[in-house]
C-alpha cells in the first residue's frame, strides 16, 4: 500500500532514549585498553602526522574538562571524527554534550556525524533526545537514510515531520524523492510533485532534477521528463546529464548526441565525467566508432583523461570495435583502476580470444569479487573452454563466493560445451538443491544443456512443466533445435507443426534455419519448399543464415539445380554460402563441379576458412580424372598460402584422396608424419581405402593402430568394437561396448526412412512396427528371391554378431535400407525413382542388393547415407563402389 501525505497518517513513533552514554567521568584514562581507536587502512587514508588526532582529542577531553563545556570545541572535534572516520571520538563528544544544555546546532551536527559514520541507530537516538528537532535535523536524517538504501525509514521520518507541522525545503524534497525512487513508491513520488508545485519549489534546480529522475524511473516515458526539463528556469550540468542519460537508456542515441551539442553550444555548461560517460555509451550503442574517438579526444581536452568512469566506458567502447591495442594502451595508462576496470579487461581479452591474457589479468587483480569470476567463466565458455569454466565454478563454490543466476547460467553453458552427461546431471541437481530451479534464466540454460548433452527425454520433461506465464517461444525454438541436433529430425518436424498449430512458436531466423536443417536431414523437399516460400513472403530471404540453410536443404534433398539457383540470386554471399554449395556438390559426388565453385571463389577474392579447405580436399575423391598432384599441392600449401594449420580432419580428407587413387603407402606415411597425434578417424580413412583396394597388409597394421588407441568418442568405440567383431574376437568387442555404456555413450541405431504422401516412414533393422509390416516383409522375400535368381549372394561378413550363419543371413535380409526400398517399390508407381535416406553408412551387402533391385525392377534408386548420394541405375552405382 502506498503512503499518502496526510496529517492524520501518524507513523510509528521513533524510540526515545535520552542517555546513550553514562554521564559520570571516564573510569580509565584514554590510553588504557578500554578505548580503542580504529587503525588507518593505509597511509593514503590517514597520514602518520595526524594518526594520533583522536587519541590527542580524547586525551584533551579527559585532562581538560573545560573543553567539554565549549560547544565550538566539541563541534571541531566532531568534524575531526567524521574526517578520520573515528566513531569513538564522535561517541566521546556525544557523551560530553549530554552534560550541557541542549544545543540545536550541536545536536544536528551529532545526527549528521553519526549518519556519515554509518551509525544510524545512534543518529536516531540523538534525534529522539532532542526536544525540538528542526528542519535541518529532519532533512539530514531523511537524506542519510535515503542514501543508505533505507527509504522506508526516510519516508517514515518525512511523515513525522509533516505531522509536526515542519515544512520541507528543497533539500528535504530532493532527499524524499530519492527515497521514493529507492523503495519504488511511485504514488507518493507523484504526490510530492504536487506538494512541490503547491509550495513553490518547482523553480529549484535540485528539486526539478529529482523529479525528472522520479518520472523516468516510474513511467519510462521521456515526455514528462522533457516537460520538467523544458520548464526549468535554471539548469545545471546534472539537469542535462539526467536527460541525456535517459535518452541513452531509451536507445535514442541521435537525440542524445543532439542534446550534447546543444549543451556544449550554450557555453556556460562544461561536460563532466557523467556527461562524457553517457555519450560514450551512446557511441557504443549506435556503433559510432569515429564519434566515440571524437568524444574521447574531447574528454582529454577538458582534463578527464584520468577519470575512472570515463576510462571504464572507453574500455567497453574499444572492445566492441575490436581495438585490442587501444584497450591495452588505455588500461596501462590509467592512473586509477577499480574492480570494474579489471573485470572489463578480462571481458575484453576474452572477446578478442586472448584467453591467456585474460587469465593473467584475473590473477593480477588486487581485489576479486563474484562479478570478476563470472566474467572469466563466461569468457571461457565464449572461447570453447568449457572444462576450465567448470573448474572455476568449483573454485567459487569452495571459496564460498556469492553465486548469482549468471554464475549458474555460465557453468550450465560450460557443461553443455563439455557435453558430459554425468556432469550435466550433477549441475542440474546443484541448481535444484540451492533453489535456482525456479529462475527462468537458469531453467532455460538447463533445458539447453540437456539438449546439448543428448538428454532429450529430460528436456521434454522440463518443457512439459514449463510455466505458462513465461515466454514459450524461445524454449520452443530450443526444443526444435535439440531434436534436429540429436538425430531426431522427424520429431523436429512434428514438434514444429504442433507448435505452429498451437501458436506457441514465433518464426524467426533461428527457427527457420533449424526447421530447414531438419527438412534437409530428412530429405523432406516438399516441406522445405514450403518453408522457402514462407521465407520469401515474410522477407526472411534477406537473412544470410536462412539463405544458406535453403541451399543446404535443396542439396541434401537431391535437388542441386535449385540449390545453385538460390546461390546465384543471392545479393550477398559469405564464406558459409560458398561452403554450402561446395558441400552440396560433394554430397552428390560431383568433384569436378565442386572444384569449379572453388575456382570461382578464388577469382572472387574470397578468403577460405578451415571448412572450405576440408571440403575442397574431399572434392578430389570424386573427380573424373586423377588430380592427386593438385590435391597434394593444395594440402602442402595450406599454411603458406592460406595461413591455416592442417587439422586431423584435413589429414583424413587427404588420406582418403590418396587411398581413392591407390596411393596407400603415401597415405600411411602422411599419417606417420603428422605433428600431432592422429585421431581414430584419420586411421579409419586409410582402413576404408585398404578395404576397397583389398590391401590386407596395410589394413592389418592400421587395424592394430586403431585397437591400440584409447577411445574418446562414441564413433571410435564403435569402430574398435567392429574391428574386434570382424576378427572374431567377440569377447573383446563386448568389453568395449560395455565400457561405452558405462561412460554414457550411445550408438545411434541404424535407421532408414522414405517419405511418401508427405509422411515420414522410418524403418530399423528387423522392424515390425509399421502398419503394413506383413506386406513389406512378404514383398522383401519376393524381392530377395528375384535378386538371387539374378546372381545376388548375401555377404554375411557384414554381420558383426556372434550368431550362426543362417541367423546372419536373417540379419542381413531385414536391414533397414532393404525394408525402406521394399516399401517404396510397393507404394509408388512403376518407373518412379525410389528415394531413401539412411542415418549411417550403408553396408556392403545392402549396396550390392540395391544394384540388383535396380535391374529387376527397372527403377532408379537414390539412397543418401552418411557418405553422400548413391544413385543405383541398371546395376551400377554413381559412387563406383567407393564410399
Amino acid at each position: 500500500m502506498s503512503t499518502i501525505i496526510h496529517p492524520q497518517n501518524h507513523p510509528v513513533p521513533l524510540p526515545h532514549h535520552r542517555h546513550l552514554f553514562p554521564t559520570k567521568p571516564w573510569p580509565y584514562p584514554p590510553c588504557s585498553s578500554s578505548l580503542s581507536f580504529p587503525k588507518p587502512k593505509s597511509h593514503h587514508h590517514r597520514p602518520l602526522l595526524l594518526a594520533s588526532t583522536t587519541a590527542v582529542s580524547c586525551h584533551t577531553l579527559y585532562y581538560k574538562p573545560h573543553i567539554c563545556n565549549d560547544v565550538n570545541s566539541l563541534l571541531t572535534l566532531l568534524n575531526l571524527s567524521v574526517q578520520y572516520s573515528d566513531a569513538e571520538l564522535a561517541k566521546a563528544v556525544h557523551a560530553c554534550s549530554l552534560k550541557l544544555q541542549e544545543d540545536t546546532h550541536l545536536g544536528n551536527s551529532l545526527v549528521l556525524a553519526y549518519l556519515k559514520l554509518g551509525l544510524f541507530n545512534h543518529s536516531l537516538n540523538v534525534f529522539a533526545s532532542l526536544c525540538c528537532p528542526n528542519l535541518v535535523t529532519y532533512s539530514s536524517l531523511i537524506s542519510g537514510f535515503a542514501k543508505s538504501n533505507q527509504g522506508s525509514k526516510a519516508i517514515e521520518l518525512f511523515m513525522k515531520m509533516r505531522t509536526e507541522g515542519i515544512e520541507p525545503n528543497e533539500f528535504t524534497f530532493v532527499a524524499i524523492l530519492s527515497a521514493c525512487i529507492r523503495v519504488l513508491e511511485s504514488e507518493l513520488g507523484f504526490q510530492i510533485h504536487g506538494l512541490v508545485v503547491k509550495m513553490g519549489f518547482l523553480d529549484s534546480t535540485f528539486v526539478a532534477n529529482a523529479l525528472m529522475g522520479i518520472y523516468w524511473k516510474f513511467t519510462g516515458n521521456l515526455r514528462p521528463v522533457f516537460k520538467v526539463f523544458d520548464e526549468m528556469p535554471q539548469r545545471d550540468v546534472a539537469s542535462w546529464n539526467t536527460v541525456i542519460s535517459c535518452l541513452v537508456k531509451e536507445g535514442m542515441y541521435e537525440k542524445a548526441f543532439e542534446l550534447f551539442r546543444v549543451m556544449q553550444g550554450i557555453g556556460c555548461f562544461r561536460a563532466d565525467f557523467f556527461t562524457i560517460s553517457s555519450i560514450l555509451s551512446a557511441c557504443e550503442g549506435s556503433n559510432a566508432f569515429m564519434k566515440g574517438k571524437e568524444v574521447h579526444a574531447h574528454a582529454i581536452r577538458i582534463g578527464l583523461e584520468g577519470n575512472l568512469s570515463v576510462n571504464n566506458v572507453l574500455i567497453g567502447l574499444y572492445t566492441q570495435f575490436g581495438r585490442v591495442r587501444d584497450v591495452a594502451v588505455l588500461f596501462e595508462s590509467m592512473p586509477i583502476r577499480d574492480v570494474i576496470t579489471w573485470t572489463q579487461m578480462i571481458t575484453a581479452y576474452m572477446e578478442f580470444g586472448l584467453v591467456d591474457l585474460a587469465m593473467k589479468v584475473f590473477n593480477e587483480m588486487p581485489e576479486k569479487n563474484c562479478i570478476s569470476y563470472n566474467a572469466l567463466m563466461a569468457g571461457f565458455c565464449k572461447n570453447g573452454e568449457g572444462l576450465k569454466a567448470v573448474k572455476l565454478f568449483i573454485e567459487m563454490v569452495e571459496e564460498g563466493l556469492e553465486l548469482t543466476d549468471f554464475s549458474l547460467s555460465s557453468v550450465i553453458n560450460a557443461c553443455a560445451l563439455v557435453m558430459d552427461v554425468k556432469a550435466s546431471e550433477q549441475i542440474q541437481g546443484f541448481c535444484l538443491k540451492f533453489g535456482f530451479g525456479s529462475n527462468v534464466c537458469v531453467e532455460a540454460a538447463l533445458l539447453d544443456m540437456c539438449i546439448r548433452c543428448g538428454r532429450m527425454a529430460d528436456a521434454e520433461k522440463m518443457f512439459r512443466i514449463w510455466p505458462v506465464e513465461h515466454d514459450n517461444s524461445v524454449v520452443c525454438t530450443s526444443m526444435l533445435c535439440g531434436y534436429a541436433r540429436n538425430g531426431q529430425p522427424d520429431e523436429a518436424v512434428l514438434f514444429f507443426l504442433r507448435c505452429r498449430l498451437e501458436g506457441t512458436m514465433d518464426l524467426d531466423e533461428v527457427t527457420l534455419t533449424s526447421i530447414l536443417g531438419a527438412c534437409g536431414t530428412l530429405g523432406f523437399e516438399r516441406m522445405g519448399e514450403q518453408i522457402h516460400c514462407y521465407a520469401l513472403k515474410t522477407g526472411f530471404v534477406t537473412d544470410l543464415g536462412v539463405l544458406n540453410s535453403i541451399i543446404s536443404m535443396y542439396a541434401k534433398c537431391g535437388n542441386m539445380n535449385d540449390a545453385i539457383k538460390v546461390f546465384d540470386i543471392m545479393p550477398v554471399r559469405d564464406i558459409v554460402s560458398w561452403n554450402a554449395l561446395i558441400a552440396g556438390h560433394i554430397l552428390h559426388r560431383q568433384g569436378d563441379e565442386a572444384l569449379a565453385v572453388w575456382s570461382a571463389m578464388e577469382e572472387a577474392g574470397i578468403q577460405p576458412d578451415t571448412i572450405t579447405l576440408f571440403l575442397v580436399l574431399s572434392a578430389y575423391r570424386h573427380t573424373n580424372l586423377d588430380l592427386v598432384d593438385d590435391c597434394r599441392k593444395l594440402f602442402l600449401s595450406m599454411r603458406t598460402d592460406y595461413d591455416i594449420e592442417p587439422t586431423s580432419q584435413h589429414h583424413a580428407s587427404f588420406v582418403s584422396v590418396l587411398g581413392q587413387w591407390g596411393l596407400l603407402e603415401e597415405a600411411e606415411e602422411t599419417i606417420e608424419n603428422m605433428t600431432v597425434e592422429p585421431k581414430a578417424y584419420v586411421w579409419r580413412a586409410l582402413l576404408d581405402s585398404c578395404r576397397i583396394r583389398l590391401n590386407t597388409t596395410i589394413g592389418k597394421r592400421v587395424a592394430k593402430r586403431i585397437l591400440a588407441m584409447k577411445p574418446q568418442d562414441p564413433s571410435t568405440y564403435i569402430l574398435v568394437s567392429n574391428l574386434y567383431s570382424a576378427s572374431g574376437r567377440w569377447h573383446c568387442s563386448e568389453t568395449v561396448r560395455e565400457d561405452m555404456r558405462e561412460k554414457g555413450f550411445r550408438k545411434n541405431p541404424a535407421r532408414s526412412w522414405i517419405i511418401h504422401q508427405n509422411n515420414i516412414h522410418p524403418f530399423y533393422t528387423r522392424d515390425k512396427s509399421h502398419p503394413q509390416t506383413k506386406d513389406i516383409y512378404r514383398g522383401l522375400e519376393i524381392l530377395v528371391m528375384e535378386c538371387q535368381k539374378a546372381g545376388y549372394v548375401p555377404d554375411t561378413s557384414f554381420v558383426l554378431h556372434e550368431v550362426e550363419e543362417h541367423q546372419k543371413k536373417e540379419f542381413l535380409l531385414y536391414h533397414s535400407a532393404k525394408l525402406a526400398a521394399t516399401y517404396g517399390i510397393l507404394m509408388t508407381k512403376h518407373g518412379e525413382p525410389i528415394r531413401i535416406v539412411k542415418n549411417i553408412h550403408m553396408c556392403g551387402d545392402c549396396h550390392t542388393f540395391m544394384k540388383y533391385v535396380s535391374i529387376i525392377t527397372k527403377r532408379e534408386i537414390l539412397v543418401r547415407d552418411a557418405s553422400g548420394f548413391h544413385c543405383f541405375r541398371n546395376g551400377q552405382c554413381c559412387c563406383k563402389d567407393y564410399w
